[in-house]
């Protein structure tokens, strides 16, 4: 019995030297070595699949796909899609329409931008003071005696030289600003060295075709644009 274990020893000691490799390969491995022949290979299992569920599972999206032609899809596509950019652009152009709408002036801002004026109800030799655009305009009906006079003033002495003819339309009517040119003050009418408009504030005078004649006043009253569009009436603006 002694001789028999004796010698299944030297077996094992043998075999182990023969293939090493191979021993520390079975002793290292952590799974089952698999059986030799194709039968138990075929129902060998990876340990490292997990188990399957309804979570880990592909959807079937086979029910939601259109069983109509490739054609028909596009044409419908295309259809929704122009459909869409015509609702966009109508939007937009209703934005933009009613932005510049509202930025655009109002009515009684347009009723303000023209002012029309009965120069019958106006008798010679008189001044009438109108707002427009929230300021005052001068509107004097001259007499032949004051035309003369701003005719015969030397242009070349003025501080801002500028005929009688260059102010008015029509010599008998005189419109301008009633805003002085040095601090935005309004000169009294018929008033001054020169009969024309003074400014009190600081002692501007004007004669009577409202060029600038003494005072810190630089410039003549400012003439606006306007029009006669017929006999006895006068529009400014």
């Amino acid at each position: 019995m002694a001789s028999l274990s004796t010698a299944s020893r030297l077996c094992l000691r043998s075999a182990s030297v023969a293939n090493p490799a191979a021993v520390r390969a079975a002793a290292l491995s952590t799974t089952a070595m698999r059986p030799a022949g194709g039968a138990a290979s075929a129902s060998y299992t990876s340990p490292f699949k997990g188990n399957e569920s309804k979570g880990n599972k592909i959807p079937d999206f086979g029910k939601y796909m259109s069983k109509s032609s490739e054609g028909s899809n596009k044409l419908f596509s295309y259809f929704m899609v122009g459909a869409m950019g015509a609702m966009t652009a109508a939007g937009a152009k209703s934005t933009v329409q009613e932005f510049l709408v509202n930025m655009s002036a109002s009515a009684d801002v347009l009723a303000m931008a023209k002012v029309e004026v009965d120069l019958n109800a106006i008798p010679e030799g008189k001044n009438v003071i109108i707002k427009w655009r929230g300021k005052p305009v001068f509107i004097r009906h001259r007499t032949q005696e004051e035309i003369d006079q701003a005719n015969k003033v030397n242009i070349s002495s003025l501080r801002d030289p500028q005929s009688d003819d260059d102010r008015v339309k029509k010599p008998e009517w005189l419109v301008m600003l009633g805003v002085c040119t040095h601090l935005g003050c309004v000169p009294i009418g018929e008033a001054g060295d020169y009969g024309g408009w003074f400014c009190p504030c600081h002692g501007s005078h004007y004669d009577i075709s409202g060029r600038i004649r003494k005072g810190p006043a630089p410039l003549n009253l400012e003439i606006p644009e306007y029009d006669f569009p017929e006999d006895g009436k006068l529009v400014v603006g």
